[in-house]
């Protein structure tokens, strides 16, 4: 699917993942409101691939609470690519891959500025962005700088939520060249992300979430205890035509580091302390097409070293070397569309010792994968699509190695070194039709996935949580696993400029051969029926443009498929959200002067947690029973958007 550079103009959010929540088949694990994980057909972690400016975000994304280092100003529109996509991007590529594109350069002799603003009730959300863009003479640019914050959040349970404030920077720079035989880019990016950590402690009279002394709920300073991260990325992009055929060449540089601090006696000295350097590389050829064939070839991977500099320890520090050599091909025969391919992946992994708990080990890890697919149309209005694809994935060093607390889940992870890869199976049947009434697409999927890694909370003999360092402690495992599923989608327009839409997702995982305490996989997404009115009052105004107004039913429905050995994980009730939206262009003199988008999301304030928020496990309200916090409450929303044409 794809997500428009309009739709996430109009989208609020918090983050980037967040904006595309609500596409069909797509989830977010999230910490709060400020981190966001995304999660493709119930896979997340390192089953999904990102990539923004060409290459794979390479930024700890092992980790629970570990979000996203894009600027989401910076993206131009999603492309969302669902099933095993390995066979272009390798391991970790198995749930689907997520791909961020930046804005187009401009027309020759063309320049554009951009300015763009928000602000949301709840948590005090204020962002801004401003870009600078141009082609002088086959020379381009893109400047942008972004900045948010935000203080604790709200719902109608919890009050306000401690150590939920963020504040963001973002600052990008492409320089390049545009020339008849290809183009040379350089892209430069830093993001710097500083969100607290929720710890949920409550106080035992009242239930009240703690806030320590010193600290204001509604402060936009950092909470203690609180994350830094702190991401830079270089990106090489050249492409050149060869004939009719095009040859890419991608080089990449990424430096993240995450720190926790924790300390309040010692605020600058950090616990966790993880320095991530990845070096990507991409060359591929594809072809012209020769009566109805087209053929590519490439090899793509990356480099990377991971140091700790901190006091504490939760995974060791390692050395990675990947590459994966492959083939495409698709022929097009009338109606007939026909592709497939075939890769070979490797992947070298070592890490290091520590005199306190790591022990030294090598692992290499290869698997050979593909894809074959047809796309037939069957009428005029109507076709159908069909794939069968395996995906492969190696263990990641948390799931390796890990050995210690991580404050930011409040677990004690365990890693184990006997883990195998996941290899997967996926058949994929779509149907779509449209016509100027209706608009409607079927998606189906079943997928096999052996070896399946997880983590599960660990118990003694007599149920009860295995303790280290005052802390629960997990164990990752893996086992086999069965994800049947699809999602749904119908857009009904009987009259001009009247929609009515209704997408629907639908995840079933399970374990096999498992007792019934351990049959559904963790972080599996409820089921979702997602229902809105939109209607369109002006279009081509003199004054007005595109002024719309949306009415949107959430509903998630019950969740009882859940991991619930050793109590890893709970049911969660369904709910309801309602929201609305409304938007408009003005117009001066037949240009558009700025966009105005307002929205109220939660309107009834309804009190909920997502299966998917990982607060959802905090300690328990002992006043009221209610364990956890909840999901953020009522929230208005006004974002305006600037064009500046030069």
């Amino acid at each position: 699917s794809f997500v428009s550079a309009r739709q996430l103009e109009m989208q609020p959010s918090t983050n980037i993942i967040d904006a595309i929540a609500h596409q069909p088949g797509v989830s977010q694990i999230t910490t709060g409101s400020g981190i966001s994980k995304p999660v493709i057909r119930g896979l997340g972690f390192n089953h999904v691939v990102v990539v923004n400016d060409g290459v794979r975000q390479e930024g700890q994304q092992w980790g629970d609470e570990h979000g996203i280092e894009i600027d989401p100003a910076s993206v131009h529109s999603v492309e969302i690519l669902k099933g095993p996509a390995s066979l272009m991007y390798g391991s970790d590529a198995m749930a689907g891959v997520l791909i961020f594109h930046s804005a187009p350069t401009l027309a020759k002799g063309d320049m554009s500025a951009n300015f763009s603003t928000g602000y949301q009730t709840n948590n005090g959300l204020f962002d801004y962005s401003l870009n600078f863009d141009g082609n002088q003479g086959g020379f381009v640019w893109n400047t942008r700088y972004s900045g948010k914050m935000a203080h604790a959040y709200k719902n109608k349970y919890d009050g306000y939520v401690f150590g939920s404030s963020l504040r963001e920077q973002a600052l990008s720079q492409l320089l390049g060249w545009n020339y008849r035989q290809g183009h040379s880019h350089l892209t430069l990016d830093y993001y710097h992300l500083t969100p607290g950590i929720v710890e949920g402690e409550r106080d035992e009279k009242t239930g009240e979430l703690e806030i320590p002394d010193g600290y204001d709920a509604k402060s936009y300073g950092k909470p203690m205890p609180y994350q830094q991260i702190h991401h830079y990325k270089a990106v090489l992009d050249n492409s050149w035509f060869l004939g009719d055929g095009n040859l890419k060449l991608l080089l990449g540089y990424q430096q993240n580091r995450r720190q926790e601090f924790e300390e309040e006696e010692n605020p600058k000295e950090c616990g966790l302390d993880f320095m991530l350097h990845t070096v990507n590389y991409d060359l591929h050829y594809l072809s012209p097409e020769m009566n109805g064939w087209k053929f590519s070839i490439g090899v793509n991977g990356m480099w990377q070293q991971s140091i700790n500099k901190g006091t504490e320890f939760l995974i060791p520090a390692y050395h990675l070397f990947d590459y994966g050599v492959f083939a495409t091909v698709s022929k097009k025969i009338g109606k007939l569309n026909l592709s497939g391919g075939i890769r070979y992946d490797h992947r070298h992994l070592h890490s290091e010792a520590d005199s306190f708990r790591f022990q030294a080990f090598k692992r290499s890890f290869e698997g050979v994968t593909g894809s074959i697919g047809l796309a037939y149309e069957i009428l005029p209005d109507f076709n159908i699509k069909l794939n069968l694809a395996r995906g492969f994935r190696a263990p990641n060093i948390s799931e390796l190695s890990s050995n210690g607390v991580h404050e930011g889940t409040q677990r004690y992870e365990l890693g184990n070194t006997g883990l195998k890869p996941e290899n997967s199976w996926q058949f994929d049947l779509g149907l779509d039709y449209s016509s100027p009434i209706i608009s409607a697409e079927l998606s189906l999927f079943a997928n096999r996935i052996n070896h399946y890694i997880y983590s599960e909370k660990l118990a003694d003999e007599n149920g009860q949580p295995v303790l280290i360092d005052d802390t629960p402690a997990y164990q990752f495992t893996s086992g086999d696993a069965r994800i049947l599923g699809g999602e749904a989608s119908i857009d009904i327009h009987p009259v001009e400029h009247l929609h009515f839409g209704n997408t629907f997702s639908y995840v079933n995982s399970v374990q096999l051969h498992q007792p019934s305490e351990s049959k559904y996989l963790p972080f599996t997404p409820a089921p979702r029926w997602i229902s809105d009115v939109r209607y369109e009052f002006v279009c081509n105004g003199r004054t007005f443009d595109h002024l719309f107004v949306k009415l949107q039913m959430d509903c998630n429905l019950r969740q009882n498929h859940y991991f619930a050995a050793n109590d890893t994980e709970t049911a969660t009730p369904s709910y309801t959200l309602l929201n609305m939206y409304a938007g408009t262009d003005v117009k001066l003199h037949g240009k558009r002067l700025l966009s105005l988008y307002l929205s109220g999301e939660n309107i009834t304030n309804r009190a909920y947690q997502n299966h998917l928020s990982r607060l959802k496990y905090l300690a328990e309200n002992t006043v009221t029973g209610r364990r956890g916090v909840y999901n953020i409450g009522r929230n208005f929303c006004i974002k305006v958007v600037v064009p500046i044409e030069l």
